[in-house]
């Protein structure tokens, strides 16, 4: 997610520049993917959640992924459009609240032409609705597919939003409206053979969201890097849950190094020992060196690496299954160019 200029509980007072997209000069163009058991999932309505002039986390963002995405080098991605699913309501009420569900249903409904604040970063505006529900049902798709042992994908990429990861049970927060990557992982435990489901979460801010939904739980675990202090100011590596939680902080400034010494130290031995069933991934970009405030300093390699650790950790347990949906990230070309290093770095490890 985006984060604020300091460490306090909204995220505003962010600027929004953008870059021109694509290579580098001089470098060498990546290899054409192989594999066709990658699935894209994404829609054009995700466009239309219109969050007003300033705010980062705007309709841009998927344009920035599209054009990436869109490169003859992922020519072999399974490709489909998130859907408006019938059960999308009963999936929604496996994390959140009938109130909750409720008070944004209500608030989108009420909104015209111009977006409306539900504090001040998190927004509903005329296409709302529409986008947060095929947010939810591209996670919901993404689990039926890779957990269909006939269907032919190994794994999956949501470019979704609005994001989730900050959603609470009642609350709205941080641009997320519904934790669309836990109510996969419910999904996945009640429609599916999945019981052991777990979230692994690389955005520069802790998913507050999703640890309180699943720090109850012993069959759902929840693995974090993340810079602290920053928003929303939780994600201590003292907060363990029940033996579920797994919390690796990170300092302002902190590269490559840090990140990957905490996820080999930290995360993945614990998921490893967790033995999933399904992963899935809470996939922020905006902890790369190119998001001015962010204040981590990643480069796509990093994201490339940790994608791929997780992947060999699927791969020991639950044959490779994962579910990736997007969260932060918002400076264009960081984004798009992170995006597409993860996204081939899932369709090397479904080869």
């Amino acid at each position: 997610m985006s984060a604020p200029v300091h460490a306090g509980p909204t995220r505003r007072g962010f600027v929004t520049g953008s870059t021109a997209l694509g290579l580098t000069a001089g470098s060498a163009r990546p290899a054409v993917l192989a594999t066709g058991r990658t699935l894209l999932i994404t829609h054009p309505a995700f466009a239309g959640h219109e969050t007003g002039l300033g705010n980062p986390e705007r309709p841009a963002r998927m344009r920035a992924v599209d054009q990436a995405l869109s490169a003859q080098d992922f020519a072999a991605l399974k490709r489909e459009e998130a859907p408006m699913r019938d059960d999308a309501e009963t999936a929604i009420l496996r994390v959140h609240s009938p109130a909750h569900l409720d008070r944004i249903r209500a608030a989108a409904a009420g909104t015209h032409a111009e977006p409306t604040h539900l504090d001040p970063d998190t927004v509903v505006s005329a296409g709302t609705w529409e986008a947060a529900m095929r947010a939810v049902g591209a996670g919901l798709r993404a689990v039926d597919a890779v957990m269909d042992r006939d269907s032919g994908v190994a794994n999956a990429f949501c470019q979704v939003r609005p994001p989730g990861h900050h959603a609470g049970r009642e609350t709205a927060m941080g641009f997320c409206l519904f934790n669309a990557v836990a109510i996969a992982a419910r999904h996945a435990r009640v429609r599916h053979w999945a019981e052991r489901v777990a979230v692994v979460d690389f955005d520069v801010h802790h998913g507050n969201g999703t640890q309180e939904v699943f720090r109850s739980d012993h069959n759902l675990f929840y693995g974090s890097t993340h810079r602290m202090p920053w928003f929303p100011g939780t994600g201590a590596a003292s907060e363990t849950g029940v033996g579920n939680v797994w919390n690796a902080p990170l300092r302002e400034g902190d590269d490559g190094g840090p990140f990957r010494a905490a996820w080999t130290g930290r995360i993945l031995p614990a998921l490893d020992a967790f033995r999933p069933d399904l992963v899935l991934v809470s996939a922020g970009f905006d902890a790369h060196e190119g998001d001015p405030l962010g204040g981590l300093r990643l480069v796509e390699d990093d994201f490339a690496w940790v994608t791929s650790r997780i992947a060999e950790v699927a791969h020991r347990h639950c044959g490779g299954r994962i579910v990736s949906m997007l969260e932060g990230g918002y400076v264009l070309d960081a984004l798009a160019r992170s995006s597409a290093a993860h996204v081939r770095a899932l369709a090397a490890s479904a080869s």
